[in-house]
């Protein structure tokens, strides 16, 4: 998911990730916090709210790709140059980044055979690098047409809430927050990802708490909040492409400026200058 003319290429996405495989674990320990919230207003209508979802996947394909169409990025692919070799598909899955990996896997067991079957051996020699070996010449045209089967696209559904979503969610929840707070997670985590490094979503998270508390712990919402984007637009800095924090700057905070905690319609906002309206 990117969006090829606003800056550059590169600047436009930085797929995130650093150590996918943690996501699990974040989930589930945030889901058993999540019990433990059940009675705060985060657990009434949620960013796990149909509505409130779409809503999601829009937003973020407006800073991705700079269109509202979301559903028209199963079938996006290219390399960025972003060293994290191609990105692809409605969240940004990346060949160097064990995502893609994940999810050709799932697509082929779940239909063994299927075009892109062939290429796992490349994708997992290929993870961890910007290589394009054993991919070339003909991985994005395959690609291009897997994404018109529809277990192919519910399989990137699929893999999107396993490892960037419902993670988001569980732990917006165990903070005590609402959906835009909810939102402001998951957007953190499509870009950044989860793992070790200072910018990974959980030590940006870290970060914050070294100045306000979530509501879970006493905080107010707005001040935690305002202290976690804080904490977003350094981590963003310190990657020359992720530098421009329009994403922050001029969708997530005017939201929390309006207090729209609960991330209702309508909604306007600019993203790297582009303007956009749900109604």
């Amino acid at each position: 998911m990117v969006h090829t003319d606003r800056e550059s290429a590169a600047s436009a996405h930085l797929s995130r990730r650093t150590v996918v495989a943690v996501l699990g674990a974040v989930a589930s320990g945030a889901l058993l916090g999540a019990q433990r919230v059940a009675a705060a207003p985060a657990a009434a209508t949620g960013l796990d709210d149909p509505a409130k979802k779409e809503i999601a996947m829009q937003l973020v394909s407006s800073a991705e790709n700079s269109s509202l169409d979301w559903k028209a990025q199963y079938k996006y692919i290219e390399d960025i140059g972003d060293g994290r070799g191609y990105t692809a598909g409605i969240i940004g899955f990346c060949s160097g980044t064990g995502d893609m990996l994940d999810l050709v896997q799932l697509y082929t067991d779940r239909k063994p055979g299927n075009v892109l079957a062939k290429y796992l051996p490349a994708l997992r020699r290929v993870n961890g690098s910007d290589s394009h070996s054993g991919l070339d010449p003909n991985y994005p045209k395959d690609w291009r047409k897997a994404a018109q089967d529809t277990a192919f696209q519910q399989a990137q559904n699929d893999e999107r809430d396993r490892v960037y979503f419902n993670p988001a969610v569980a732990q917006g929840r165990t903070d005590g927050l609402r959906t835009l707070g909810q939102f402001i997670y998951y957007d953190a985590i499509v870009m950044h990802g989860d793992g070790d490094d200072p910018t990974s979503f959980s030590n940006i998270r870290k970060r914050a708490l070294r100045s306000a508390k979530p509501p879970a712990q006493g905080g107010n919402e707005t001040t935690y909040l305002n202290a976690f984007l804080d904490a977003r637009v350094w981590a963003m800095k310190q990657e020359e492409a992720h530098s421009d924090t329009s994403r922050v700057d001029t969708e997530q905070r005017v939201f929390l400026r309006k207090g729209n905690l609960d991330l209702n319609t309508p909604l306007d906002w600019k993203v790297y200058g582009d303007s956009y309206h749900i109604g």
